[in-house]
């Protein structure tokens, strides 16, 4: 008797997240807000793709997705890149804007970066097509550590690293604790599990001071080291394995 393959179906919002278009949350909300068609029309939360292998080897899915009517391609290798992220370079991939990430970034592979830097902040970005990675690093109940070198306007004292590490209300919200040292007068390292927006700067400013440089020197066991501004380069395969070690439970 000869046998017949099964097709595999999968959820909607994990092959979107497979494809490296963005996290399964962000796909979630992606689907929530009607951003997403499939053949024709608005997806639902629980569609689902029929994968196929590809003429080259990748996979895709027997459905026509669009994203924002842009079409979304299939699942291509993973791939993990550290961008040294300058000052007014703007972390939303928007094409008509000019200081864009997007247009710093090689059309194949497709790229995404996992969270933002503010557009006048610098330092490590992590860039990837791995969706699962980004979700794990992205979800605040895992709480993963990133770590910020940051000068302020005036100098400051010990009072103000306590009170800094301890939580700060502002905006009717109160940070976590976090880790602080003093690398200068007016210069500390923080260590953050939290991602709020602007984050290190209402806190400063809740404090009476005013950040004048922000940067981002690591994301977990990630180190920005000596990559210059403005340049990327892929991670090697012992930082890509070490860093998903640290996010794997």
């Amino acid at each position: 008797m000869e046998s017949t393959s099964v097709a595999k179906k999968v959820r909607l919002a994990k092959y979107l997240a497979l494809t490296g278009l963005c996290s399964r949350r962000a796909a979630t909300r992606y689907i929530r807000d009607g951003q997403i068609m499939i053949d024709g029309r608005v997806a639902n939360h629980v569609d689902t793709v029929t994968l196929i292998e590809t003429p080259n080897g990748t996979t895709s899915c027997k459905e026509s997705l669009l994203f924002d009517g842009i079409k979304v391609e299939g699942i291509e290798s993973k791939q993990y890149w550290m961008l040294n992220k300058c000052v007014g370079t703007d972390c939303r991939l928007l094409p008509d804007d000019s200081d864009s990430l997007l247009h710093l970034l090689p059309a194949s592979p497709r790229l995404y970066p996992v969270g933002r830097l503010d557009k006048d902040s610098r330092g490590l970005l992590l860039l990837t097509n791995d969706g699962d990675l980004t979700q794990r690093l992205m979800h605040p109940d895992f709480g993963h550590t990133k770590t910020y070198h940051v000068r302020v306007d005036k100098p400051f004292d010990d009072h103000f690293l306590k009170e800094m590490a301890q939580g700060v209300s502002y905006r009717d919200v109160t940070t976590l604790p976090c880790k602080m040292k003093r690398l200068d007068d007016d210069k500390f390292e923080i260590v953050l599990t939290q991602g709020l927006n602007r984050q290190i700067r209402r806190m400063s400013q809740s404090l009476g001071f005013k950040v004048i440089d922000l940067k981002r020197v690591q994301i977990q066991t990630l180190v920005l080291g000596e990559l210059n501004e403005g340049e990327m380069r892929e991670l090697t395969m012992e930082e890509v394995d070490r860093l998903k070690q640290t996010t794997s439970s």
